[in-house]
């Protein structure tokens, strides 16, 4: 895409700042701003510039969901869905979850339905003191979306998820906090530059492919039926540090009490037998 309608995207420091931008309409979720979000999180991933990743909204709000009245769909309703269509939300959430970078979203006022779905995939969820959530779903006749079947449970446990989602009732920042929806609570006007704060800590601090297959690593292999082939690709990874420069830094940079200045870059030194490589 040439330009942004519905959102936001600038990096300064190595950090990238995407923005639902429809603060009218209380950034209400469209098929454009998904297939925006999908647009940017490519950028984002493929710039050796950009180090992470925050995702805010603009204005009291992070979003309050679909936006039913700009269409919500991207087919004639009475045709039904093409062979292949995916709903916006996962279209976001998706692309998130393959990132190389981590993605730390700076939640305030409402983040409800699809406007807080589309955040599970993210590496953090910082909320403010005024943040409202609910998977609001069972309330509206619908269905969760955005893959939040997956990420929920995952996050929190299967016995907060169902009770979230069954219910669909409206909680606060205490109990997301609580639950281990989010990692932290600040006053609304702070929660996003504590997310720029934790984003410069990644940057100044960590290895930028060290990062991303950590990264992957937690996510793909966390539901592995065993440790063992985990272990093989981790045993993998271990037995290449002796040629591996970052791991060489990250030691003499220790040592030396200074700050690590790492080389590999994730376009073109990930390990090539990482097994999601190929998807």
């Amino acid at each position: 895409m040439s330009s942004y309608a519905d959102i936001t995207y600038e990096v300064a420091e190595r950090v990238a700042t995407v923005k639902l931008n429809r603060p009218q309409a209380r950034n209400g979720y469209t098929v454009r701003m998904a297939d925006e979000l999908n647009d940017a999180m490519d950028r984002a991933d493929r710039d050796e510039n950009v180090r992470v990743v925050v995702l805010a909204g603009e204005g009291k709000d992070f979003s309050v969901g679909a936006d039913l009245s700009a269409g919500g769909f991207d087919f004639k309703l009475g045709d039904g869905p093409p062979d292949g269509w995916q709903e916006p939300a996962g279209r976001c959430s998706k692309r998130i979850f393959t990132m190389n970078k981590p993605v730390i979203a700076a939640l305030r006022g409402a983040s409800v339905g699809g406007g807080l779905t589309i955040t599970l995939s993210c590496d953090y969820r910082l909320a403010a003191e005024d943040s409202k959530f609910g998977f609001v779903f069972t309330r509206r006749g619908i269905y969760p979306e955005g893959a939040s079947a997956w990420f929920l449970p995952r996050l929190v446990g299967m016995g907060t998820a169902i009770d979230w989602m069954v219910s669909g009732r409206v909680f606060g920042p205490e109990e997301a906090l609580r639950q281990g929806l989010v990692h932290s609570v600040h006053p609304p006007e702070a929660v996003l530059g504590k997310a720029y704060e934790l984003a410069r800590e990644i940057v100044e601090t960590t290895a930028p492919v060290s990062v991303a297959v950590t990264r992957q690593l937690l996510y793909r292999m966390a539901s592995a039926p065993s440790p063992f082939e985990v272990h093989e690709l981790d045993s993998k990874l271990i037995g290449g540090l002796a040629t591996n420069p970052d791991s060489v830094e990250g030691v003499l940079s220790f040592l030396q009490k200074r700050p690590p200045e790492f080389t590999l870059r994730v376009a073109g030194d990930l390990p090539p037998y990482l097994p999601w490589l190929e998807e």
